[in-house]
């Protein structure tokens, strides 16, 4: 079989470990750089795994689509999870404990007309590396954020008082990996990673993801959960796939993924 990695850092340990397990196992590799110029193929592999986001990986991932090749995630599934007013849509109507996203345009236009009341989240609309994220606590602090990130396009959700740590859950195909991370929001800043079995979640959140990823189309993704203060789940974002780093067993898992959707 043929695998094709569409990514900006073929170096990334999950692609990088399951691009070994590929080759230690007689099955071609080639990498696509979806910024190069020659980079869609004349003869499609057999299969795709997409870790690019930028819209000219998007765009590969398309023509590689239209020629007949399974890419994983889809392009569209990629692109729902890059817009986070799109992306609450789904669980909303499926009835799934997602937190309430409100799409308010640009940061500095809504912050010159509100006044806040309670804390709530102010992230991008458009998921991508460094993007905002932040907790705002009073008008005041909204009015310092605006100052910085005027023009930015951004959702907003009421803050759920929280312990302060996310559940990180991980999904290749119908494996669910789990890890405990300090939330970036927290007082303390964003903490290390720390590791997280199954059977140590609340009952029922790893079926909760994988509810996401049927409903969302997904293969490769992560959830990102806080337990409220009654305990009770939110989800609060979810990415097309993440890093999904240490974590033993996800390079084969996505390994075994790539080939099966080589086979068809």
């Amino acid at each position: 079989m043929r695998i094709g990695l569409i990514t900006d850092n073929p170096g990334h340990p999950l692609l990088s470990a399951t691009a070994g397990l590929l080759r230690a196992a007689g099955h071609g590799v080639e990498l696509l750089d979806p910024g190069a110029p020659d980079a869609a193929l004349a003869a499609p592999a057999d299969a795709y795994l997409l870790k690019a986001h930028t819209p000219s990986g998007l765009e590969l991932a398309r023509r590689l689509e239209r020629l007949g090749a399974p890419v994983v995630n889809s392009a569209a599934a990629t692109t729902l999870c890059q817009d986070r007013t799109l992306m609450a849509e789904p669980a909303v109507r499926a009835g799934l404990p997602f937190a309430v996203t409100r799409t308010v345009g640009a940061l500095g236009r809504w912050a010159a007309g509100v006044a806040l009341d309670s804390p709530v989240v102010v992230k991008s609309r458009h998921n991508r590396r460094e993007d905002l994220v932040a907790r705002v606590e009073d008008t005041v602090h909204l009015g310092e954020l605006a100052q910085r990130w005027p023009d930015e396009p951004v959702v907003v959700q009421d803050f759920a008082p929280n312990s302060g740590w996310d559940h990180k859950l991980w999904a290749i195909g119908d494996r669910v990996f789990a890890a405990l991370r300090r939330s970036e929001l927290s007082p303390e800043g964003r903490g290390p990673t720390l590791p997280l079995s199954l059977p140590d979640l609340p009952e029922g959140w790893a079926d909760l993801t994988r509810r996401i990823g049927e409903l969302y189309s997904l293969d490769v993704y992560g959830v990102d959960i806080i337990a409220t203060a009654d305990g009770s789940p939110l989800i609060v974002d979810v990415n097309a796939f993440p890093g999904i780093r240490d974590q033993p067993g996800a390079p084969e898992a996505l390994a075994d993924l790539a080939l099966s959707r080589a086979k068809g």
